[in-house]
Protein backbone atom coordinates (compact mmCIF):
# COMPACT_ATOMS: atom_id res chain seq x y z
CA UNK A 1 0.00 0.00 0.00
CA UNK A 2 1.19 3.50 -0.83
CA UNK A 3 1.47 5.40 2.46
CA UNK A 4 3.19 8.64 1.55
CA UNK A 5 4.52 10.58 -1.43
CA UNK A 6 7.09 13.35 -0.98
CA UNK A 7 7.77 15.47 -4.07
CA UNK A 8 10.28 18.32 -4.30
CA UNK A 9 11.04 20.61 -7.25
CA UNK A 10 9.05 18.60 -9.78
CA UNK A 11 7.29 20.49 -12.58
CA UNK A 12 5.19 23.20 -10.85
CA UNK A 13 5.52 21.51 -7.45
CA UNK A 14 8.06 23.05 -5.09
CA UNK A 15 7.40 20.62 -2.25
CA UNK A 16 4.41 18.55 -1.18
CA UNK A 17 3.97 15.63 1.16
CA UNK A 18 0.86 13.51 0.63
CA UNK A 19 -0.36 10.80 2.97
CA UNK A 20 -2.60 8.06 1.62
CA UNK A 21 -4.76 5.50 3.37
CA UNK A 22 -6.29 2.12 2.64
CA UNK A 23 -9.48 2.13 0.62
CA UNK A 24 -10.44 4.54 -2.16
CA UNK A 25 -8.52 7.84 -2.29
CA UNK A 26 -9.52 10.60 -4.72
CA UNK A 27 -7.58 13.65 -5.83
CA UNK A 28 -9.63 16.54 -7.14
CA UNK A 29 -8.96 20.16 -8.04
CA UNK A 30 -9.16 22.71 -10.78
CA UNK A 31 -7.81 21.83 -14.21
CA UNK A 32 -4.06 22.45 -14.28
CA UNK A 33 -3.68 22.35 -10.51
CA UNK A 34 -1.29 19.40 -10.75
CA UNK A 35 -3.42 16.33 -10.01
CA UNK A 36 -1.92 14.24 -12.80
CA UNK A 37 1.53 15.68 -12.10
CA UNK A 38 1.49 13.75 -8.83
CA UNK A 39 0.76 10.56 -10.74
CA UNK A 40 3.62 11.39 -13.11
CA UNK A 41 5.93 11.89 -10.14
CA UNK A 42 4.91 8.54 -8.70
CA UNK A 43 5.51 6.97 -12.11
CA UNK A 44 9.09 8.26 -12.06
CA UNK A 45 9.82 6.84 -8.64
CA UNK A 46 8.46 3.53 -9.98
CA UNK A 47 11.03 3.55 -12.80
CA UNK A 48 9.45 5.50 -15.67
CA UNK A 49 11.77 7.33 -18.07
CA UNK A 50 12.81 10.82 -16.97
CA UNK A 51 14.14 13.94 -18.64
CA UNK A 52 15.65 17.19 -17.40
CA UNK A 53 12.52 19.22 -18.17
CA UNK A 54 10.70 17.70 -15.16
CA UNK A 55 12.94 19.70 -12.81
CA UNK A 56 11.21 22.80 -11.46
CA UNK A 57 12.49 26.06 -12.92
CA UNK A 58 15.35 27.44 -10.82
CA UNK A 59 16.05 24.14 -9.03
CA UNK A 60 19.06 21.88 -9.51
CA UNK A 61 17.24 18.58 -9.09
CA UNK A 62 13.84 17.00 -8.59
CA UNK A 63 13.55 14.61 -5.65
CA UNK A 64 10.68 12.14 -5.27
CA UNK A 65 10.22 9.62 -2.46
CA UNK A 66 7.38 7.12 -2.09
CA UNK A 67 6.80 5.09 1.05
CA UNK A 68 5.00 1.74 0.87
CA UNK A 69 3.81 -0.72 3.46
CA UNK A 70 4.64 -4.26 2.36
CA UNK A 71 3.28 -7.41 3.94
CA UNK A 72 5.59 -10.27 4.76
CA UNK A 73 3.95 -12.67 2.30
CA UNK A 74 3.77 -10.22 -0.65
CA UNK A 75 5.76 -10.61 -3.90
CA UNK A 76 7.35 -7.23 -3.22
CA UNK A 77 8.63 -8.43 0.15
CA UNK A 78 10.06 -11.58 -1.47
CA UNK A 79 11.75 -9.46 -4.17
CA UNK A 80 13.31 -7.16 -1.56
CA UNK A 81 14.57 -10.13 0.44
CA UNK A 82 16.08 -11.73 -2.66
CA UNK A 83 17.92 -8.49 -3.44
CA UNK A 84 18.95 -8.09 0.22
CA UNK A 85 17.15 -4.73 0.31
CA UNK A 86 14.37 -5.57 2.77
CA UNK A 87 13.77 -3.31 5.76
CA UNK A 88 10.89 -4.81 7.68
CA UNK A 89 7.38 -3.86 6.57
CA UNK A 90 8.42 -0.50 5.11
CA UNK A 91 9.74 0.15 1.63
CA UNK A 92 11.07 3.55 0.53
CA UNK A 93 11.65 4.25 -3.16
CA UNK A 94 13.47 7.41 -4.16
CA UNK A 95 14.31 8.99 -7.50
CA UNK A 96 16.53 12.05 -8.02
CA UNK A 97 16.60 13.74 -11.45
CA UNK A 98 19.28 16.36 -12.07
CA UNK A 99 19.14 19.45 -14.23
CA UNK A 100 21.51 17.64 -16.62
CA UNK A 101 18.95 14.87 -17.13
CA UNK A 102 20.84 12.26 -15.12
CA UNK A 103 18.88 10.37 -12.52
CA UNK A 104 19.63 8.13 -9.57
CA UNK A 105 17.47 5.56 -7.84
CA UNK A 106 17.39 4.32 -4.25
CA UNK A 107 15.58 1.46 -2.51
CA UNK A 108 15.44 1.65 1.28
CA UNK A 109 18.36 4.08 1.18
CA UNK A 110 20.52 1.86 -1.03
CA UNK A 111 21.57 3.01 -4.53
CA UNK A 112 19.68 0.98 -7.12
CA UNK A 113 19.47 0.87 -10.93
CA UNK A 114 16.35 2.38 -12.45
CA UNK A 115 15.53 -1.09 -13.77
CA UNK A 116 15.31 -2.31 -10.17
CA UNK A 117 12.86 0.50 -9.33
CA UNK A 118 10.81 -0.59 -12.35
CA UNK A 119 10.87 -4.28 -11.37
CA UNK A 120 9.85 -3.56 -7.78
CA UNK A 121 7.31 -0.94 -8.82
CA UNK A 122 5.54 -3.50 -11.00
CA UNK A 123 4.90 -5.51 -7.81
CA UNK A 124 3.54 -2.51 -5.89
CA UNK A 125 1.43 -0.32 -8.17
CA UNK A 126 -0.57 -0.46 -11.39
CA UNK A 127 -1.13 2.95 -13.00
CA UNK A 128 -4.01 3.27 -15.46
CA UNK A 129 -3.97 6.59 -17.29
CA UNK A 130 -6.72 8.48 -19.08
CA UNK A 131 -5.34 7.14 -22.36
CA UNK A 132 -5.15 3.57 -21.13
CA UNK A 133 -7.73 2.50 -23.69
CA UNK A 134 -5.19 3.37 -26.38
CA UNK A 135 -2.67 0.87 -25.04
CA UNK A 136 -5.48 -1.64 -24.56
CA UNK A 137 -5.88 -1.62 -28.33
CA UNK A 138 -2.36 -3.00 -28.77
CA UNK A 139 -2.34 -6.76 -29.44
CA UNK A 140 0.66 -7.41 -27.18
CA UNK A 141 -1.03 -5.56 -24.29
CA UNK A 142 -4.21 -7.60 -24.76
CA UNK A 143 -2.15 -10.80 -24.79
CA UNK A 144 -0.30 -9.80 -21.61
CA UNK A 145 -3.53 -8.94 -19.80
CA UNK A 146 -5.18 -12.23 -20.73
CA UNK A 147 -2.12 -14.20 -19.61
CA UNK A 148 -2.02 -12.29 -16.33
CA UNK A 149 -5.77 -12.81 -15.81
CA UNK A 150 -5.42 -16.55 -16.46
CA UNK A 151 -2.29 -16.98 -14.36
CA UNK A 152 -0.45 -18.33 -17.39
CA UNK A 153 3.02 -16.97 -16.72
CA UNK A 154 4.56 -20.41 -16.15
CA UNK A 155 3.07 -21.87 -19.32
CA UNK A 156 4.18 -18.82 -21.27
CA UNK A 157 7.69 -19.19 -19.83
CA UNK A 158 7.67 -22.83 -20.92
CA UNK A 159 6.79 -21.78 -24.46
CA UNK A 160 9.55 -19.17 -24.42
CA UNK A 161 12.10 -21.76 -23.24
CA UNK A 162 10.96 -24.26 -25.88
CA UNK A 163 11.16 -21.54 -28.53
CA UNK A 164 14.72 -20.65 -27.48
CA UNK A 165 15.76 -24.33 -27.72
CA UNK A 166 14.18 -24.71 -31.16
CA UNK A 167 15.66 -21.43 -32.41
CA UNK A 168 19.14 -22.46 -31.24
CA UNK A 169 18.87 -25.82 -33.04
CA UNK A 170 17.55 -24.09 -36.16
CA UNK A 171 20.44 -21.63 -36.15
CA UNK A 172 23.01 -24.39 -35.58
CA UNK A 173 21.58 -26.41 -38.44
CA UNK A 174 21.61 -23.40 -40.76
CA UNK A 175 25.25 -22.71 -39.88
CA UNK A 176 26.24 -26.31 -40.54
CA UNK A 177 24.39 -26.39 -43.85
CA UNK A 178 26.11 -23.18 -44.89
CA UNK A 179 29.46 -24.67 -43.89
CA UNK A 180 28.73 -27.79 -45.89
CA UNK A 181 28.60 -25.69 -49.05
CA UNK A 182 32.31 -24.97 -48.57
CA UNK A 183 33.11 -28.40 -47.16
CA UNK A 184 34.46 -30.03 -50.32
CA UNK A 185 36.96 -27.27 -50.96
CA UNK A 186 38.12 -27.27 -47.36
CA UNK A 187 38.24 -31.07 -47.23
CA UNK A 188 40.42 -31.19 -50.35
CA UNK A 189 42.84 -28.69 -48.81
CA UNK A 190 43.04 -30.66 -45.58
CA UNK A 191 43.69 -33.90 -47.46
CA UNK A 192 46.52 -32.25 -49.40
CA UNK A 193 48.08 -30.80 -46.26
CA UNK A 194 47.87 -34.10 -44.43
CA UNK A 195 49.48 -36.00 -47.32
CA UNK A 196 52.30 -33.47 -47.28
CA UNK A 197 52.73 -33.76 -43.52
CA UNK A 198 52.42 -37.55 -43.50
CA UNK A 199 55.12 -37.75 -46.16
CA UNK A 200 57.55 -36.13 -43.75
CA UNK A 201 55.94 -37.76 -40.69
CA UNK A 202 57.37 -35.48 -37.98
CA UNK A 203 57.80 -37.15 -34.61
CA UNK A 204 57.59 -35.63 -31.16
CA UNK A 205 61.03 -34.54 -29.88
CA UNK A 206 62.69 -35.49 -33.16
CA UNK A 207 64.57 -32.21 -33.62
CA UNK A 208 66.03 -32.49 -30.11
CA UNK A 209 67.80 -35.71 -31.11
CA UNK A 210 68.75 -34.66 -34.64
CA UNK A 211 70.57 -31.48 -33.67
CA UNK A 212 73.23 -33.16 -31.40
CA UNK A 213 73.78 -35.88 -34.01
CA UNK A 214 74.24 -33.24 -36.71
CA UNK A 215 76.80 -31.44 -34.54
CA UNK A 216 78.88 -34.67 -34.15
CA UNK A 217 78.72 -35.60 -37.83
CA UNK A 218 79.52 -32.11 -39.08
CA UNK A 219 82.59 -31.87 -36.77
CA UNK A 220 83.94 -35.45 -36.95
CA UNK A 221 87.47 -34.36 -38.06
CA UNK A 222 87.87 -31.82 -35.28
CA UNK A 223 86.57 -34.32 -32.73
CA UNK A 224 89.09 -37.01 -33.83
CA UNK A 225 92.01 -34.56 -33.85
CA UNK A 226 91.17 -33.17 -30.45
CA UNK A 227 90.65 -36.52 -28.77
CA UNK A 228 93.96 -37.92 -30.16
CA UNK A 229 95.85 -34.85 -29.04
CA UNK A 230 94.41 -35.17 -25.53
CA UNK A 231 95.27 -38.89 -25.48
CA UNK A 232 98.89 -38.12 -26.44
CA UNK A 233 99.23 -35.52 -23.70
CA UNK A 234 97.80 -37.85 -21.10
CA UNK A 235 99.52 -41.13 -22.07
CA UNK A 236 101.22 -41.55 -25.43
CA UNK A 237 103.60 -38.57 -25.90
CA UNK A 238 107.33 -39.28 -25.38
CA UNK A 239 109.45 -38.55 -23.55
CA UNK A 240 106.93 -36.89 -21.18
CA UNK A 241 103.18 -37.31 -20.63
CA UNK A 242 100.82 -36.75 -17.74
CA UNK A 243 100.61 -40.40 -16.79
CA UNK A 244 104.41 -40.81 -16.71
CA UNK A 245 104.95 -37.65 -14.67
CA UNK A 246 102.34 -38.77 -12.14
CA UNK A 247 104.04 -42.21 -11.88
CA UNK A 248 107.38 -40.48 -11.29
CA UNK A 249 105.84 -38.26 -8.60
CA UNK A 250 104.25 -41.27 -6.90
CA UNK A 251 107.60 -43.08 -6.71
CA UNK A 252 109.34 -40.07 -5.21
CA UNK A 253 106.68 -39.69 -2.54
CA UNK A 254 106.78 -43.38 -1.69
CA UNK A 255 110.52 -43.06 -0.95
CA UNK A 256 110.02 -40.34 1.67
CA UNK A 257 106.61 -40.95 3.20
CA UNK A 258 108.20 -43.35 5.67
CA UNK A 259 110.01 -40.37 7.21
CA UNK A 260 106.92 -38.19 7.55
CA UNK A 261 103.46 -39.76 7.48
CA UNK A 262 101.84 -36.32 6.94
CA UNK A 263 102.72 -36.89 3.25
CA UNK A 264 100.36 -39.88 3.11
CA UNK A 265 97.39 -37.81 1.78
CA UNK A 266 99.56 -36.48 -1.03
CA UNK A 267 100.60 -40.02 -1.91
CA UNK A 268 96.96 -41.08 -2.05
CA UNK A 269 95.88 -38.12 -4.22
CA UNK A 270 98.72 -38.61 -6.70
CA UNK A 271 97.97 -42.33 -6.95
CA UNK A 272 94.28 -41.62 -7.54
CA UNK A 273 95.16 -39.03 -10.17
CA UNK A 274 97.33 -41.56 -11.96
CA UNK A 275 94.40 -44.04 -12.03
CA UNK A 276 91.96 -41.32 -13.30
CA UNK A 277 94.38 -40.31 -16.07
CA UNK A 278 94.71 -43.93 -17.12
CA UNK A 279 90.90 -44.30 -17.25
CA UNK A 280 90.51 -41.06 -19.20
CA UNK A 281 93.15 -42.19 -21.66
CA UNK A 282 91.27 -45.46 -22.20
CA UNK A 283 87.99 -43.58 -22.85
CA UNK A 284 89.75 -41.30 -25.37
CA UNK A 285 91.41 -44.27 -27.05
CA UNK A 286 88.05 -45.99 -27.61
CA UNK A 287 86.39 -42.71 -28.72
CA UNK A 288 89.19 -41.97 -31.23
CA UNK A 289 88.99 -45.52 -32.55
CA UNK A 290 85.21 -45.30 -33.08
CA UNK A 291 84.89 -41.82 -34.56
CA UNK A 292 84.89 -41.55 -38.29
CA UNK A 293 83.40 -39.25 -40.92
CA UNK A 294 80.02 -40.38 -42.29
CA UNK A 295 79.08 -37.95 -45.10
CA UNK A 296 76.08 -40.07 -46.11
CA UNK A 297 74.50 -39.94 -42.63
CA UNK A 298 75.41 -36.25 -42.33
CA UNK A 299 73.54 -35.54 -45.55
CA UNK A 300 70.55 -37.54 -44.32
CA UNK A 301 70.41 -35.60 -41.03
CA UNK A 302 70.79 -32.23 -42.73
CA UNK A 303 68.10 -33.14 -45.25
CA UNK A 304 65.73 -34.21 -42.48
CA UNK A 305 66.26 -31.00 -40.48
CA UNK A 306 65.75 -28.92 -43.62
CA UNK A 307 62.51 -30.75 -44.44
CA UNK A 308 61.16 -30.20 -40.94
CA UNK A 309 62.11 -26.49 -41.03
CA UNK A 310 60.46 -25.98 -44.43
CA UNK A 311 57.26 -27.74 -43.33
CA UNK A 312 57.08 -25.70 -40.13
CA UNK A 313 57.47 -22.42 -42.04
CA UNK A 314 54.83 -23.42 -44.56
CA UNK A 315 52.29 -24.17 -41.83
CA UNK A 316 53.36 -21.22 -39.64
CA UNK A 317 54.19 -23.35 -36.60
CA UNK A 318 57.33 -24.31 -34.71
CA UNK A 319 59.06 -27.55 -35.69
CA UNK A 320 58.29 -28.93 -32.24
CA UNK A 321 54.55 -28.22 -32.81
CA UNK A 322 54.32 -30.13 -36.10
CA UNK A 323 53.02 -33.43 -34.61
CA UNK A 324 50.23 -31.57 -32.74
CA UNK A 325 49.42 -29.63 -35.91
CA UNK A 326 48.99 -32.90 -37.77
CA UNK A 327 46.53 -34.11 -35.11
CA UNK A 328 44.54 -30.85 -35.35
CA UNK A 329 44.22 -31.02 -39.13
CA UNK A 330 43.27 -34.68 -38.97
CA UNK A 331 40.51 -33.89 -36.46
CA UNK A 332 39.20 -31.13 -38.73
CA UNK A 333 39.19 -33.49 -41.68
CA UNK A 334 37.35 -36.16 -39.71
CA UNK A 335 34.78 -33.60 -38.53
CA UNK A 336 34.11 -32.47 -42.08
CA UNK A 337 33.92 -36.05 -43.23
CA UNK A 338 31.28 -36.65 -40.53
CA UNK A 339 29.32 -33.49 -41.41
CA UNK A 340 26.45 -35.44 -42.92
CA UNK A 341 26.01 -37.41 -39.73
CA UNK A 342 26.11 -34.15 -37.72
CA UNK A 343 23.50 -32.61 -39.99
CA UNK A 344 21.27 -35.63 -39.56
CA UNK A 345 21.66 -35.38 -35.78
CA UNK A 346 20.89 -31.65 -35.80
CA UNK A 347 17.84 -32.17 -37.97
CA UNK A 348 16.57 -34.70 -35.46
CA UNK A 349 17.34 -32.31 -32.60
CA UNK A 350 15.61 -29.44 -34.41
CA UNK A 351 12.54 -31.53 -35.15
CA UNK A 352 12.32 -32.70 -31.54
CA UNK A 353 12.63 -29.11 -30.31
CA UNK A 354 9.91 -28.02 -32.74
CA UNK A 355 7.62 -30.79 -31.53
CA UNK A 356 8.19 -29.68 -27.93
CA UNK A 357 7.49 -26.07 -28.93
CA UNK A 358 4.28 -27.03 -30.72
CA UNK A 359 3.14 -29.05 -27.71
CA UNK A 360 3.84 -26.19 -25.29
CA UNK A 361 2.16 -23.68 -27.63
CA UNK A 362 -0.91 -25.92 -28.00
CA UNK A 363 -1.21 -26.21 -24.22
CA UNK A 364 -0.93 -22.42 -23.88
CA UNK A 365 -3.59 -21.91 -26.55
CA UNK A 366 -6.02 -24.20 -24.70
CA UNK A 367 -5.31 -22.45 -21.40
CA UNK A 368 -5.79 -19.04 -23.02
CA UNK A 369 -9.15 -20.04 -24.49
CA UNK A 370 -10.30 -21.24 -21.09
CA UNK A 371 -9.07 -18.04 -19.42
CA UNK A 372 -10.64 -15.95 -22.19
CA UNK A 373 -14.13 -17.21 -21.34
CA UNK A 374 -13.81 -16.34 -17.65
CA UNK A 375 -12.23 -12.98 -18.43
CA UNK A 376 -14.93 -12.13 -20.99
CA UNK A 377 -17.70 -12.99 -18.54
CA UNK A 378 -16.19 -10.81 -15.83
CA UNK A 379 -15.60 -7.83 -18.13
CA UNK A 380 -19.11 -8.16 -19.62
CA UNK A 381 -20.56 -8.03 -16.11
CA UNK A 382 -18.49 -4.93 -15.43
CA UNK A 383 -19.63 -3.24 -18.65
CA UNK A 384 -23.27 -3.91 -17.83
CA UNK A 385 -22.74 -2.39 -14.42
CA UNK A 386 -21.10 0.68 -15.95
CA UNK A 387 -24.15 1.75 -17.86
CA UNK A 388 -23.77 -0.46 -20.93
CA UNK A 389 -26.71 -2.86 -20.52
CA UNK A 390 -26.67 -5.54 -23.15
CA UNK A 391 -23.01 -4.82 -23.94
CA UNK A 392 -20.88 -7.87 -24.44
CA UNK A 393 -17.14 -8.40 -24.22
CA UNK A 394 -15.29 -11.35 -25.73
CA UNK A 395 -11.72 -12.44 -26.24
CA UNK A 396 -10.84 -14.08 -29.54
CA UNK A 397 -7.85 -16.45 -29.42
CA UNK A 398 -6.65 -17.15 -32.96
CA UNK A 399 -3.74 -19.54 -33.42
CA UNK A 400 -2.60 -17.42 -36.38
CA UNK A 401 1.05 -18.23 -35.70
CA UNK A 402 0.62 -21.98 -35.74
CA UNK A 403 3.11 -22.43 -38.61
CA UNK A 404 5.94 -20.89 -36.57
CA UNK A 405 5.02 -20.27 -32.92
CA UNK A 406 6.75 -17.24 -31.39
CA UNK A 407 8.30 -17.00 -27.94
CA UNK A 408 4.91 -15.87 -26.60
CA UNK A 409 3.03 -18.69 -28.33
CA UNK A 410 1.09 -19.18 -31.52
CA UNK A 411 -1.89 -17.00 -30.67
CA UNK A 412 -3.18 -13.62 -31.69
CA UNK A 413 -5.36 -12.19 -28.92
CA UNK A 414 -8.13 -9.80 -29.93
CA UNK A 415 -10.40 -8.02 -27.43
CA UNK A 416 -13.81 -7.62 -29.02
CA UNK A 417 -16.84 -5.72 -27.82
CA UNK A 418 -20.46 -5.26 -28.74
CA UNK A 419 -21.55 -2.02 -27.06
CA UNK A 420 -25.25 -2.51 -27.77
CA UNK A 421 -27.55 -5.53 -28.12
CA UNK A 422 -27.81 -6.81 -31.65
CA UNK A 423 -24.49 -5.38 -32.76
CA UNK A 424 -21.85 -7.88 -33.89
CA UNK A 425 -18.69 -7.86 -31.78
CA UNK A 426 -15.85 -5.72 -33.12
CA UNK A 427 -12.26 -5.23 -32.02
CA UNK A 428 -11.91 -2.70 -29.20
CA UNK A 429 -9.89 -0.51 -31.58
CA UNK A 430 -13.02 0.11 -33.67
CA UNK A 431 -15.22 1.35 -30.83
CA UNK A 432 -15.89 4.97 -31.75
CA UNK A 433 -17.28 6.53 -28.57
CA UNK A 434 -14.73 7.88 -26.14
CA UNK A 435 -17.12 7.37 -23.23
CA UNK A 436 -17.68 3.77 -24.20
CA UNK A 437 -13.95 3.22 -24.51
CA UNK A 438 -13.38 4.64 -21.04
CA UNK A 439 -16.02 2.40 -19.48
CA UNK A 440 -14.82 -0.69 -21.35
CA UNK A 441 -11.26 0.15 -20.31
CA UNK A 442 -12.29 0.51 -16.67
CA UNK A 443 -14.16 -2.80 -16.75
CA UNK A 444 -11.12 -4.55 -18.25
CA UNK A 445 -8.74 -2.90 -15.79
CA UNK A 446 -10.95 -3.80 -12.84
CA UNK A 447 -11.16 -7.44 -13.94
CA UNK A 448 -7.41 -7.61 -14.54
CA UNK A 449 -6.69 -5.80 -11.30
CA UNK A 450 -8.56 -8.35 -9.23
CA UNK A 451 -6.29 -11.00 -10.69
CA UNK A 452 -3.06 -9.01 -10.44
CA UNK A 453 -3.72 -8.48 -6.72
CA UNK A 454 -1.35 -5.53 -6.63
CA UNK A 455 -1.52 -3.59 -3.36
CA UNK A 456 -2.30 -0.31 -5.14
CA UNK A 457 -4.18 0.67 -8.33
CA UNK A 458 -4.16 4.21 -9.67
CA UNK A 459 -6.75 5.57 -12.09
CA UNK A 460 -5.73 8.86 -13.65
CA UNK A 461 -8.90 10.40 -15.12
CA UNK A 462 -10.00 7.12 -16.69
CA UNK A 463 -13.57 8.38 -16.19
CA UNK A 464 -13.08 10.99 -18.90
CA UNK A 465 -16.01 11.09 -21.30
CA UNK A 466 -18.66 9.83 -18.92
CA UNK A 467 -21.09 11.60 -16.62
CA UNK A 468 -24.43 11.44 -14.86
CA UNK A 469 -25.57 8.07 -13.59
CA UNK A 470 -22.76 6.30 -15.42
CA UNK A 471 -20.22 8.38 -13.51
CA UNK A 472 -21.78 7.25 -10.25
CA UNK A 473 -21.54 3.64 -11.37
CA UNK A 474 -17.87 4.19 -12.28
CA UNK A 475 -17.23 5.55 -8.80
CA UNK A 476 -19.06 2.63 -7.22
CA UNK A 477 -16.92 0.19 -9.23
CA UNK A 478 -13.76 1.86 -7.97
CA UNK A 479 -15.03 1.76 -4.39
CA UNK A 480 -15.83 -1.93 -4.73
CA UNK A 481 -12.37 -2.54 -6.14
CA UNK A 482 -10.95 -0.77 -3.07
CA UNK A 483 -12.22 -3.63 -0.93
CA UNK A 484 -9.45 -5.78 -2.44
CA UNK A 485 -6.68 -3.19 -2.80
CA UNK A 486 -5.86 0.46 -2.30
CA UNK A 487 -7.32 2.68 -5.05
CA UNK A 488 -6.12 6.18 -6.00
CA UNK A 489 -8.33 8.04 -8.46
CA UNK A 490 -7.64 11.39 -10.10
CA UNK A 491 -11.06 12.62 -11.17
CA UNK A 492 -13.07 15.64 -12.24
CA UNK A 493 -16.41 13.92 -11.60
CA UNK A 494 -18.26 14.64 -8.32
CA UNK A 495 -20.10 11.32 -8.67
CA UNK A 496 -16.74 9.52 -8.45
CA UNK A 497 -15.29 11.76 -5.73
CA UNK A 498 -18.39 11.20 -3.60
CA UNK A 499 -17.70 7.45 -3.48
CA UNK A 500 -14.22 7.78 -1.97
CA UNK A 501 -13.18 6.86 1.53
CA UNK A 502 -10.56 9.64 1.55
CA UNK A 503 -10.54 12.93 -0.34
CA UNK A 504 -7.54 15.14 -1.23
CA UNK A 505 -7.80 18.51 -2.93
CA UNK A 506 -4.98 19.73 -5.18
CA UNK A 507 -4.68 23.50 -5.51
CA UNK A 508 -2.43 25.79 -7.51
CA UNK A 509 -1.27 29.03 -5.91
CA UNK A 510 0.66 31.92 -7.44
CA UNK A 511 1.99 35.26 -6.28
CA UNK A 512 2.46 36.51 -9.82
CA UNK A 513 6.11 35.47 -9.89
CA UNK A 514 6.07 31.79 -8.98
CA UNK A 515 3.48 29.04 -8.98
CA UNK A 516 3.25 26.18 -6.55
CA UNK A 517 0.95 23.26 -5.85
CA UNK A 518 -0.52 22.40 -2.46
CA UNK A 519 -2.50 19.36 -1.33
CA UNK A 520 -4.90 19.21 1.57
CA UNK A 521 -7.04 16.38 2.95
CA UNK A 522 -10.74 17.22 3.02
CA UNK A 523 -13.24 16.20 5.66
CA UNK A 524 -16.78 17.09 6.58
CA UNK A 525 -17.75 20.60 5.42
CA UNK A 526 -14.55 21.10 3.39
CA UNK A 527 -15.36 17.99 1.43
CA UNK A 528 -18.95 19.14 0.93
CA UNK A 529 -17.65 22.43 -0.47
CA UNK A 530 -15.33 20.64 -2.92
CA UNK A 531 -18.06 18.31 -4.17
CA UNK A 532 -20.39 21.30 -4.50
CA UNK A 533 -17.74 23.16 -6.50
CA UNK A 534 -17.40 20.19 -8.83
CA UNK A 535 -21.21 20.15 -9.21
CA UNK A 536 -21.96 23.85 -9.56
CA UNK A 537 -18.87 25.60 -10.85
CA UNK A 538 -17.79 29.03 -9.61
CA UNK A 539 -20.93 30.00 -7.71
CA UNK A 540 -21.65 27.45 -5.00
CA UNK A 541 -25.26 27.46 -3.83
CA UNK A 542 -27.01 25.86 -0.91
CA UNK A 543 -28.71 23.57 -3.38
CA UNK A 544 -25.37 22.30 -4.72
CA UNK A 545 -24.15 21.85 -1.14
CA UNK A 546 -27.17 19.78 -0.26
CA UNK A 547 -26.70 17.76 -3.42
CA UNK A 548 -23.07 17.20 -2.41
CA UNK A 549 -24.18 15.95 1.02
CA UNK A 550 -26.58 13.54 -0.61
CA UNK A 551 -23.78 12.21 -2.82
CA UNK A 552 -21.53 11.67 0.19
CA UNK A 553 -24.28 9.92 2.13
CA UNK A 554 -25.03 7.68 -0.83
CA UNK A 555 -21.38 6.96 -1.38
CA UNK A 556 -20.78 5.84 2.19
CA UNK A 557 -23.97 3.80 2.38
Amino acid sequence: MLETLHVRNFAIIDEVVVDFAQGMNVLTGETGAGKSILVDALGLVLGARASADVVRAGAERADITAGFAVTEDSPASAWLAAQELDDGETCLLRRVIGRDGRSRGFINGNPAPIGSLRALGALLVAIHGQHEHQTLQQPERQRDMLDARGGLSRQRDSVAAAHATWESAETGLADLLAARAQREERLALLEFQLRELDAVAPEAGELDSLQPEHARLANAGRLAEGSNEALAALYDREPANVQGLLAEAARALQDIVAYDDSLAPAVTLVSEAEVSVAEAAEVLRRYAADIEADPVRLEQVESRIAALDALARKHSVDVAALPEHVSTLRAQRDQLADADQQIDALIAERDAARAALDKAADALTKARRKAAKAFATEVTTGMNGLGMPGGRFSVRVDDAGRDVPAAHGADRIVFEVSANPGQPPQPVSRVASGGELSRISLAIQAAAGRTDRLPCMIFDEVDSGVGGAVAEIVGREMRTLADACQVLAVTHLPQVAGQAHHHLRVSKMTDGKTTRTTIAPLRDDARVEEIARMLGGVDITDTSREHAREMLRAGSA
